[in-house]
């Protein structure tokens, strides 16, 4: 169900005494922004979320125009689906403004607006903007309407480098900050398709260096440019799927005019032309060529590495909690891009979350296929304190504590396997510990970031992922009943000793004579409190004993301290008691080092 009309809204800011000083050096006299708002903001406006829109979105964010007509019209808000009572961002929850952005052509000042000084349209007098300027003007819309520190600022493709920006340069106007689809920076490749673009448009006659507001447009150049933009935001799996080489429908009744026009034009049968030809002349009855040109420089120009030296430099600047989302299918802005920039977040020790959902449409997707996304960002959004008392039973709390326990004080951790996060949320609780999850479950991750945790989405292959850690992130690495479930257990432990200075590891213990027994007596696979699975249904690939461990220890110049053993039957305790621990422990706590000495033995009696 739709949220129903949402009435635009037009704000003059307040303008200093000079005019509004943009970075590049212009200035402009006036400044008025379009923007909408739906749910009811908090009189501090600390439930308030500002959605930025992407590169020729508006603030229409969701619902009806005014005009349109319920039932009969489809809701035409641009993120419908996501927002609204219940969804991804709740407004029964969440009070979200949207606004047109400085140099738009959607009510905010942008060149086809009237210049004051002249009575007529800016045109090729409007100033050169920036990421800065953009950002600045929408901060200062909302400090107009009374809201300062805001819950959240979350922004898709180009509106996601707009989100950023403003983490970075005001850090303590939001509480979160969510990029989706999105990067701290354009690729080469994206770089070309902008500078291709442009140029169709400069080179239409029609565009007379922008000033064409009181003669024809330069339509053929925009809608070129759209074109070009728009085979980008699909990806070539979604073009393969909803044209293949499939013909119009012209040739297919042999339409002799048609034939002839291809021909003489050099066009083409296919479909895909005809959708890209439909794209094009849609786009230029709503977008106007000289904000297409102003923002998409902006675009291109924006650079914080450029500005700080570094992305680390850069994002040492946020304080808010993080969250990066990127898509299977988008090559417009890349998994490696969105990894990049969660890898420098977190050698800073940043609050930060990721997730890579499957989303095969292409960069639009964040549009489109968004049931995951909702999930994902509800969660986020609605997260409980990390510090709130567990909800576990006294057996689990106590198999936590034992684990707990062996972690520093203000420690940083990295939990491999984190699940639904309770591990971390214990080290936070009793340790105040900074931490990390890694975990390839989606339905895990969302309890984790539900329960306010730090979590990166990882394949069920983890080396890779641990390889682009950067060498000591953290005190300690953790593998805590997770490490029979990795594909390659001896290269996680090696890589997980290079991105901290130990490991605490934790796993059931295969050797264990209840297990021993039910193999002796049954002939089958045993089933326990700790491996509760039938044997076709486990998760454990890599069952093993503790003399198991010690001996992968050997063989990688490893050092496995023992640090408790745990037993939930008497027999098996009476065994620890007496030394045969391999034998009476079901599950085991270690600690893990590297082995400097040249003689390295360990022995485990059973």
């Amino acid at each position: 169900m739709s949220i129903g009309i949402v009435e635009p809204k037009d704000l003059q800011l307040v303008i200093p005494e000079g005019g509004w000083k943009l970075e590049k050096g212009g200035s402009l006299s006036e400044i008025s922004v379009r923007y909408e708002m739906v749910g009811t903001p908090a009189e501090d406006g600390r439930n308030v979320i500002f959605v930025c829109h992407a590169l020729t979105g508006d603030a229409h964010v969701i619902g009806y125009r005014p005009g349109e007509k319920p039932g009969k019209d489809r809701p035409s808000g641009w993120w419908e689906g996501m927002i609204g009572p219940h969804m991804g961002i709740d407004t029964d929850r969440f009070c979200v403004v949207c606004a047109n952005i400085l140099g738009g052509c959607a009510g905010t000042t942008g060149p086809s607006s009237i210049n004051p000084a002249t009575g007529k349209p800016y045109g090729s007098s409007f100033p050169e903007i920036t990421m800065g300027d953009i950002v600045t003007v929408h901060r200062t819309l909302l400090r107009q309407l009374g809201f300062r520190k805001i819950a959240a600022v979350i922004g898709g493709s180009f509106g996601g480098m707009q989100a950023l920006e403003w983490a970075i340069r005001f850090p303590q106007d939001m509480d979160k900050c969510i990029l989706v689809a999105s990067a701290a920076t354009l690729n080469t490749q994206a770089l070309a398709f902008d500078i291709v673009a442009r140029h169709a448009i400069i080179q239409d006659p029609n565009w007379r260096h922008g000033d064409y507001y009181d003669g024809v447009a330069p339509a053929a150049g925009l809608a070129n440019a759209r074109r070009l933009a728009h085979i980008t935001y699909l990806s070539q799996t979604s073009m393969d799927d909803k044209f293949g080489r499939e013909k119009r429908s012209e040739w297919l009744n042999q339409d002799k005019d048609f034939h002839k026009q291809v021909r003489r034009d050099f066009k083409t049968y296919f479909q895909i032309e005809s959708y890209l030809e439909y794209q094009g002349q849609k786009f230029v009855k709503r977008f106007d060529a000289n904000s297409y040109l102003h923002i998409t420089r902006a675009l291109d120009s924006y650079d914080p590495v450029e500005t700080f030296g570094s992305l680390e430099a850069a994002v040492r600047q946020i304080q808010a909690k993080l969250m990066m989302i990127s898509l299977s299918g988008d090559w417009l802005f890349t998994q490696q891009q969105a990894e990049r920039f969660v890898r420098a977040c977190v050698s800073e020790h940043k609050q930060i979350s990721y997730c890579h959902l499957n989303a095969p449409a292409g960069h639009d997707a964040f549009l489109t296929h968004i049931d995951e996304m909702k999930l994902v960002l509800r969660a986020f959004l609605t997260a409980t304190d990390a510090k709130d008392p567990s909800t576990l039973d006294k057996k689990s709390l106590k198999a936590l504590h034992a684990f707990v326990r062996h972690i520093p004080e203000g420690a940083k951790v990295l939990d491999i396997g984190c699940g639904s996060g309770t591990l971390l949320k214990q080290m936070a609780l009793q340790r105040s510990a900074y931490g990390i999850g890694l975990e390839c479950d989606l339905d895990k991750i969302i309890e984790a970031l539900h329960a306010g945790i730090n979590v990166l989405m990882v394949s069920k292959c983890l080396c890779h992922d641990l390889a682009s850690i950067p060498d000591k992130t953290f005190d300690t690495a953790v593998i805590s009943h997770t490490i029979q479930e990795l594909a390659h257990p001896d290269r996680a432990m090696q890589q997980l000793l290079r991105v901290a200075d130990w490991g605490l590891i934790s796993f059931p213990n295969f050797g264990y004579i209840g297990m021993r027994l039910s193999l002796l007596f049954t002939g089958g696979m045993p089933r326990t409190k700790e491996f509760p699975y039938e044997w076709y249904d486990t998760p454990n690939i890599h069952n093993c004993t503790l003399a198991d461990f010690y001996l992968l220890c050997k063989r990688f110049a490893l050092k496995a301290k023992l640090l408790s053993c745990h037993s939930a039957s008497l027999i098996g305790k009476i065994l620890i008691l007496l030394g045969f621990k391999n034998l009476g422990a079901d599950r085991v706590i270690l600690r893990l080092t590297r082995d400097t000495s040249k003689d390295s033995t360990h022995a485990a009696r059973s």
